[in-house]
């Protein structure tokens, strides 16, 4: 029995520790810093968008947490296994997902699987028993005995995607996992990596589609020159970083039209930018902006809600990055 004046506490569980957390995290080659004081943590179950222009130290970032290139400085926690002290520990229950298809064109779509589940300790039995679940999920069914020459480029990175789910990992790394994809392609691994949050599993994405990134990321980070320049969801970025409204004018005429505008282009719009032919209006009264285009019947023009591209611009700039 209880003492008569002891209390019970009922204690709440500890909430789960973060899939991954990273922490001033910097990297430098020569006088270069490639990654610059970084820090973020991954909720369990979500999807953690990770973007930049090129060069902006997204990659670098990956090879980091992964235990591939050594840190300059700062601290990595995967998996609750320190990296990269206990990289070879927590890669065994990451899946990842490169920019480049790697998968070996001397094996077959079903020998690919087989023989990468090798590289974790999975026995044949086990592996062959994993394929049919990758093969749906990949919707390769009918491809199981294709060889991969004979594969398109839409199917080669579901079959990259599937082939990363073959230890069937509590955490998965996508770099630029739609680049060079049609709609429908996209579309259909837009739904499987949905499918795999909602069983529970981490997403880390990278990408240069900001509405891929709208659609699936729970939080994002935007990073330039190896530093975080905002986080939040995309929704809280787009709210509190940009005007509600954005009208588009684009074609001949229209920089002619913003150059025109004068004193006035401050009473339209809180923001009015110029990009190639296309010049942007942000606004919080686009009806202001588009009484003003009803007198050019010449110009072309489209009202929009604000994106998250809009606050990947905002922050990293217009200027082309190779």
């Amino acid at each position: 029995m209880n003492a008569p004046n002891e209390t019970l506490i009922s204690a709440a569980p500890a909430q789960a520790a973060p899939a991954l957390e990273v922490r001033d995290l910097a990297k430098a080659y020569g006088e270069t810093r490639v990654v610059d004081g970084l820090s973020f943590a991954i909720p369990r179950g979500t999807c953690f968008g990770l973007l930049g222009p090129n060069g902006a130290g997204k990659t670098t970032t990956l090879r980091m947490c992964l235990g591939l290139v050594e840190p300059g400085s700062g601290s990595i926690n995967l998996l609750g296994h320190p990296v990269p002290l206990d990289a070879r520990t927590a890669r065994v229950r990451v899946g990842v997902v490169p920019q480049q298809d790697n998968i070996d064109p001397d094996f077959t779509v079903e020998e690919n699987l087989l023989v990468y589940a090798r590289y974790f300790g999975m026995t044949s039995k086990q592996a062959r028993e994993r394929v049919p679940y990758l093969l749906d999920f990949a919707n390769l069914e009918t491809k199981r005995d294709a060889r991969i020459q004979t594969l398109s480029g839409g199917m080669k990175r579901r079959l990259t995607l599937a082939r990363a789910l073959v230890n069937d990992p509590d955490l998965v790394f996508l770099d630029e996992p739609t680049t060079g994809l049609d709609p429908q392609a996209r579309h259909l691994i837009w739904e499987r990596l949905r499918r795999l949050m909602a069983a529970g599993k981490t997403l880390l994405l990278t990408t240069h589609f900001m509405d891929e990134a709208e659609r699936l990321c729970d939080q994002l980070a935007i990073i330039d020159h190896g530093r975080k320049i905002a986080e939040g969801s995309p929704r809280e970025l787009v709210a509190a970083h940009i005007e509600p409204e954005v009208v588009e004018v684009y074609g001949d005429g229209a920089g002619a039209w913003m150059q025109g505008l004068g004193e006035r282009a401050h009473q339209l719009a809180s923001r009015i930018e110029q990009s190639g032919e296309t010049v942007f209006c942000y606004t919080r009264e686009p009806a202001l902006v588009l009484e003003d285009l009803g007198h050019h019947r010449d110009l072309r023009y489209m009202r929009r809600p604000a994106n998250l591209e809009d606050v990947f611009i905002k922050f990293t700039g217009r200027e082309l990055r190779d």
